[in-house]
């Protein structure tokens, strides 16, 4: 066993792997740029190594920063964790000339994956399924709109060194092929220092499903069942699980013999995943072996038992496999939904900033119950712009599907997040989703189900009503604790507070009446007589309302907003504001103010640089037509006019730093 590693990564995945080596009794070092010096992951190494400036491309990505941490620190293996440096074979081979084992499969079956061309004749030589189109780079736009033709619409457009959404685009016109062409050879060149590009057909209404192989340097190789990783926009994963509610025995036999031919194809000694495009009728085909470990592999750990960071470990070591496919089993089910610092209400638009509340639920096995958190962040840490806006895994297993999907909606809202947006709304409501309960998954699932976006709801019926008896309990505690400041006047008879109340919530008015119940506070509504028992040992203060309704547990953010509360729960977000019967009739009269429309301006969605300016002061534009590329988290996005105009004036410059909604263009 190696006596000390470095981890080439930073956040949630260096945590990780930090874990298993301590628990292996293997001492750990972290590397850290400028922007993660106070990083947790930093803290819970044995030693710590500056690497550089916060751009990857001087730290994270740079083997010889890498190198001369490991030489200063006497490191003996490197594990590369994923992104980055992870899939360079470059890279490998640079350790193994000092000395030092990678900690990952062997260079050559990197080389051979992380060429996507190359991986897909690999792949065909191998017996493997593969898609229709092109396994050469493509030379300009121009051929690839003749190949799409060739093949028909829609087609994908892929780097040959891609990863993670990144230089992908899907193009259903010879318009959107060209456009499309270079907006990924730009991502693809400036991510994986490759632009080539790629051509196949896209397969509509498509999963995504994959298999996790496992070998060691022995020759040994076997499978641990599939992982759905459907769930998706702009093709990065956001929710996975496994096992697939789509995939029987018959199926999961097939595609793990087809994953495992692969990888004896390229000798594969390690822990890696062959990805599949999975048709309607239960067809799949190749789509890329990531020669890594996945974001995704612990929902794969929950339901196997096989902790996939060790078995990294023992293998690059020179350790045997200690157990064979027969001795694999699947049990329960398990779901992973990835918490991002973006804004789902903005179309998904990065966020930034520091984190004032980070709260997480607790983590444990209860019940049959397992909440699993892996993450790389504190409060009060920094979410930057320079690299992925992921901030954690929540991970939730269960005896099956059911009870996996109840516990993340449970810990979702019991996940607490401010100084940033952050999507655990979105997350609580796809779960609510009556098509993903039902397993009826395809990678356009978020573009279909919230076809405009998505947008927090007001709670109706039922919910409304438990919001309203959270609002007026929360409430009850901010005026039982006013009555207890002291050194307020004496009156001539003692204050009396109304308990007929009413509560404003999103606009309705509900009338209801505070009483003291034997066990906590009831909650009448006049309009039907009903009484909800609230009972909790919410505090002034905190975020987060945990206590029962009904009996029911029951999870509400709450953030303090002008005369009530903002409460959140279940993807629902609404401001309560609890009045006594007078106060409302009111508060019912005061004017609401609107906002002028203003000037025709174009702001930046998200914070970001600016990388391309396409029209120019004075110059016509329709709707639709490019007018900037701004980029951020390591994705370009292009900037469109939403309607016809003239460009009056330009108030950003290339290369220069935009905060949200800074003002980029005005318009005529």
């Amino acid at each position: 066993m190696f006596r000390k590693v470095l981890i080439a990564n930073r956040a949630e995945i260096a945590a990780r792997i930090i874990e298993t080596a301590r628990r292996l009794g293997v001492a750990t070092v972290a590397v850290y740029s400028e922007a993660d010096a106070r990083a947790p992951y930093v803290e819970m190494a044995d030693e710590a190594v500056p690497i550089g400036p916060a751009s990857a491309v001087e730290s994270y990505l740079s083997v010889e920063r890498i190198l001369e941490a490991c030489k200063a620190t006497g490191a003996d293996a490197v594990h590369p964790g994923y992104g980055f440096l992870s899939e360079r074979a470059d890279f490998s081979r640079a350790l193994e000339a000092e000395g030092i084992t990678f900690i990952g499969p062997n260079a050559t079956a990197i080389d051979a994956m992380g060429d996507k061309i190359r991986a897909k004749s690999l792949a065909e030589a191998a017996g493997v399924s593969v898609v229709p189109g092109r396994l050469e780079a493509l030379a300009d736009a121009q051929e690839a709109v003749r190949i799409a033709e060739a093949i028909g619409y829609p087609v994908m457009l892929k780097a040959s060194a891609g990863g993670g959404g990144k230089g992908m685009r899907i193009a259903a016109s010879p318009r959107e092929v060209v456009d499309g062409f270079a907006r990924a050879t730009s991502e693809a060149a400036k991510a994986f220092g490759d632009g080539r590009i790629f051509i196949e057909k896209y397969i509509e209404h498509p999963r995504h499903i994959e298999i996790q192989v496992l070998g060691d340097r022995y020759g040994a190789l076997l499978h641990l069942g599939e992982r759905e990783c459907s769930i998706q926009r702009r093709h990065q994963k956001v929710i996975e699980e496994a096992p697939s509610p789509f995939v029987d025995e018959a199926m999961r036999h097939e595609m793990g013999r087809q994953a495992l031919a692969l990888a004896r194809a390229v000798e594969y000694d390690s822990a890696g995943t062959v990805e599949f495009i999975v048709a309607p009728d239960k067809s799949f085909y190749f789509l890329e072996m990531n020669t890594r470990l996945q974001v995704e592999h612990p929902v794969t750990e929950l339901v196997t038992g096989i902790d996939l960071v060790e078995q990294m470990i023992r293998s690059a070591a020179g350790e045997r496999l200690a157990f064979s496919q027969a001795d694999v089993h699947l049990k329960g089910a398990a779901i992973e939904s990835r918490i991002y610092a973006e804004d789902p209400t903005r179309d998904f638009l990065p966020s930034i900033g520091r984190l004032r509340t980070y709260t997480p639920p607790p983590e444990g096995h209860e019940a049959g119950v397992t909440v699993r958190i892996d993450s790389g962040v504190r409060e009060g840490s920094e979410i930057a712009i320079f690299y992925d806006p992921l901030i954690a895994k929540l991970v939730t297993h269960a005896g099956d599907r059911a009870g996996a999907i109840a516990a993340q909606v449970q810990a979702l809202d019991a996940f607490v997040i401010d100084g940033i947006r952050a999507n655990t709304g979105f997350l609580a409501a796809v779960m609510q989703n009556a098509r993903w309960r039902s397993g009826d998954l395809s990678t356009g699932f978020i573009a279909q189900e919230f076809p405009r976006g998505f947008t927090e709801r007001v709670p109706e019926g039922e919910t409304a009503h438990r919001l309203a008896a959270v609002a007026a309990a929360v409430d009850h505690v901010v005026n039982e604790r006013k009555r207890m400041i002291s050194g307020q006047m004496r009156t001539a008879r003692p204050v009396r507070f109304e308990r007929d109340r009413a509560v404003m919530l999103g606009g309705a008015r509900l009338d209801i009446r505070i009483e003291e119940g034997d066990v906590g506070l009831l909650v009448r509504f006049e309009a039907s007589g009903h009484a909800h028992p609230c009972l909790s040992d919410w505090a002034p203060g905190q975020a987060l309302w945990t206590g029962t309704i009904d009996g029911e547990e029951f999870h509400v953010k709450v953030r303090p907003i002008l005369n009530g509360f903002e409460l959140a729960h279940h993807g629902f977000r609404v401001e309560a504001r609890v009045y006594t019967r007078r106060e409302a009739a009111l508060a019912a009269l005061m004017p609401h103010k609107t906002r002028p429309n203003g000037m025709r301006r174009l702001l930046c969605p998200m914070p970001g640089l600016v990388r391309a300016l396409h029209v120019a002061v004075g110059q016509e534009v329709k709707a639709g037509e490019p007018l900037c590329t701004v980029e951020a988290m390591k994705m370009e996005n292009v900037l469109q006019a939403e309607e016809d105009g003239v460009v009056q004036a330009i108030h950003a410059k290339i290369g220069e730093t935009v905060p949200v909604d800074a003002v980029i263009m005005v318009f005529a």
